[in-house]
């Protein structure tokens, strides 16, 4: 089974970037579709970006859109989400899984995420 630890997170002005990285053990993510989550507290959790398992195709939250970057090195591993110009908005508890789905609903396991407060 897959694990997969999300790092990165941290406090930063709004203006500011971030790079989030989601690291799997116990199974390649070569073959798989990847996704990035988030959830606000109070609120549920959504959609953020995802890409295809070769990182030739990306889609996008529209509330994300022209700001974040989700790419992966399957060599290594590893997914990213580059986030600029970050804003208030944007704080939550950033989360990784294995799929394109855009439905949290449909995945069944999630690491413990990482916090993201944009706060000046």
């Amino acid at each position: 089974q897959v694990q997969l630890v999300e790092s990165g997170g941290g406090l930063v002005q709004p203006g500011g970037s971030l790079r989030l990285s989601c690291a799997a053990s116990g199974r390649t993510l070569f073959s798989y579709a990847m996704a990035w989550f988030r959830q606000a507290p109070g609120k549920e959790r959504e959609f953020v970006a995802t890409i295809s398992w070769s990182g030739g195709s990306t889609s996008y939250a529209d509330s994300v859109k022209g700001r974040f970057t989700i790419s992966r090195d399957n060599a290594k591993n590893t997914v990213y989400l580059q986030m600029n110009s970050l804003k208030p908005e944007d704080t939550a508890v950033y989360y990784c899984n294995r799929g394109s789905s855009r439905s949290a609903g449909n995945y069944d396991y999630w690491g413990q995420g990482t916090q993201v407060t944009v706060s000046s």
